[in-house]
């Protein structure tokens, strides 16, 4: 019986090492999710590179000026409203905690998650999306929609 039980262990762990490998993307299959989802990759592409220098360096101003107004945040376990990119600025260590900050720097291009909500950094910490610039909706401009500590 021990014996088995090593042997389904063995298989168990096989397989999920084949779900991992599997699930693994190459920039080419990114932009091309984004280009189904998107229309165009190259927006979300230079967004995201953008976003990681700014929180690099700590450019509390091209991040603010980044986000989706008004925006829903939650800052010392409240719900709040931040209406400006000069209000989000002053909040910025608030809502970009140290967890936050690790998860966009930890993030590659090749391993960002999209789906018809936006994209994905880390285990949700960030969510970015094309915002609609008019009722139409014929262009779209990328925002940080929701950031999650």
């Amino acid at each position: 019986m021990h014996k088995l039980n090593r042997m389904l262990f063995a298989a168990l762990f096989a397989g999920l090492a084949g779900i991992t490998t599997a699930g693994a993307q190459t920039a080419g299959e990114v932009n091309k999710t984004l280009d189904e989802l998107y229309g165009n990759h190259e927006q979300y592409h230079a967004f995201f590179e953008k976003l990681k220098k700014a929180v690099a360096e700590n450019d509390k101003q091209t991040v603010a000026s980044m986000v989706d107004y008004p925006f829903k945040a939650r800052i010392n376990g409240k719900a709040v409203t931040i209406r400006d990119a000069a209000h989000f600025a002053a909040d910025y260590d608030k809502v970009f905690t140290a967890k936050v900050k690790e998860a966009v720097a930890n993030q590659t291009y090749e391993k960002l998650f999209a789906n018809w909500q936006g994209v994905m950094i880390g285990d949700g910490e960030v969510w970015f999306s094309g915002i609609c610039n008019n009722d139409a909706c014929e262009q779209q401009t990328v925002r940080i929609t929701a950031v999650n500590d």
